[in-house]
This record gives structure tokens, sequence and C-alpha cells, in this order.
């Protein structure tokens, strides 16, 4: 019997992210319905995703190839599936062909990932896949990412020469202990502001998704409108398996 209470309380977590999101937001003078919540399930098991899904969540989020194309295939296909982790070359393939609903690839952060994205989406015959420029903007070299000097450079090959994805904006990562400083923020809205005026992409067009659990509340009052909620939301991380991932 214990396994519905802990399956309520993610629930509970939900609706209470939510609610730090709509405050975020008014303060910011925003709306929170433009800040989409990415609620990322990363070791954890189908059946809390499932519970959110059925308290009418729709947007979810995983960082592990493996694991994510075991779990897509077990939950409804009108889920808008975000692929936040890093993603290896070899990896394209069987993540885009196991999750047809893959809404949005967060990590792109370089040429050859891009143009791989780009042919096996056009092999599979799918729709253009919406992606995101991964930019490193605390320095850290363990993080992924373009350096921000590179981003417009990133941006424009995406919308130039990968005629089977759309470019959609910029993604970042915290530090290590995943909350950002403001100064992380305000770098990749810089980026933004420079891949708009050289592009010229409307500024509404270009996402920022920004904020994790520690510091999604400031990264909305910076122009965040994606933020990527795991353990706020699901509880600490559980790594029993890693390495297969």
């Amino acid at each position: 019997m214990a396994a519905p209470a802990v399956e309520g309380k993610v629930t509970t977590a939900l609706r209470a992210v939510f609610r730090r999101v709509e405050g975020a937001a008014k303060k910011a003078g925003r709306q929170p319905e433009d800040v989409r919540v990415v609620a990322v399930g990363k070791t954890k098991p189908v059946s809390l995703i499932r519970d959110l899904y059925d308290a009418g969540h729709r947007c979810f989020g995983e960082n592990y190839v493996q694991e994510f194309i075991q779990k897509a295939p077990q939950l409804p296909d009108d889920i808008k599936w975000h692929f936040i982790g890093h993603l290896q070359s070899n990896k394209v393939k069987p993540l885009l062909a196991a999750v047809p609903n893959l809404d949005m690839v967060e990590s792109v952060d370089n040429d050859k990932i891009a143009n791989h994205l780009d042919r096996i989406v056009a092999n599979l015959g799918r729709k253009p896949l919406k992606v995101l420029v991964q930019v490193n903007t605390s320095g850290e070299e363990s993080k992924s990412g373009v350096q921000p000097s590179d981003c417009v450079a990133l941006a424009k090959h995406v919308k130039l020469n990968c005629p089977n994805l759309v470019f959609s904006g910029l993604m970042t990562i915290g530090r290590p202990d995943y909350t950002s400083t403001p100064e992380n923020f305000q770098v990749l809205s810089c980026c933004k502001d420079e891949i708009c005026e050289e592009l010229g992409i409307p500024d509404g067009q270009c996402e920022l998704s920004m904020g994790m659990s520690g510091d999604f509340e400031k990264a909305i009052e910076m122009g965040s409108t994606n933020v990527r909620i795991g353990s706020t939301i699901f509880g600490p991380r559980e790594y029993p398996n890693k390495e297969n991932h």
C-alpha cells in the first residue's frame, strides 16, 4: 500500500512547483503560462511518470538514452518528451526510432551531432525536430556545451544547414551543485540577443532553457521559458545502474 502514497507525493510536489513558477513569473512581470515545466524522471520508475500524466502533465524529460528508450514505449504517445542529456552520435538513431513523440533535443553542442540528428530525422521520415543549442555558461570543463563565443555559429549552422531540425533556442546547465549564479543566466540571455540579431529571429521565437530544481525561480525572473525540474518533483536521484545508461 505504500506505493500509491509515494506517487501521490509527486503530484503534490508538481503542484507546488507550478505555484513557485507562478510566483516567480509574476515577480518578473511575466505570464506563468509562458514558462514550460519539464518534469525530469531520470532514474525514476515509469509508475511515477504515469502518476503525473494521469494528473494532467504532458511534458517530461530524460537524460540517458538507454533508460529513455526503455521507458517511453510504456507511456502514452501524447507525451511531449525532451532529451536533455549529453547525446552521442551512435545513440541518435536508437533514440529517434524508439521515441516517435520526442518533441525536443535540448543538448545540441556541436556541428557533428546537429548533422547526425538532421540526417536521421530525414532517414526515418520524421517531421522536423526542435533543438536547442547547449551553451557552457559556467566555463567548467566537465560541462558540455559550446562556448558563448561560438553559440552564434552553431545556431546559424542548425538554422541554415539542417533542414530537418528547427532551431528553437538555447540551453544551459548550472554549477556543480546545479544552482546557477545570475551571471550564468545573463550570459545565456546575451547569447540569445546576439543570435536573434544575427539570424533575424524574433525574440519570442528563441527559447531559454535554464533553471533546475535549485535555481528555477531565479532563472524565470531572468527570462527562462523552459525549466527542467527533477528532484524537487520526484525526490533524490537513485543511481543503482548508472553504468548501464
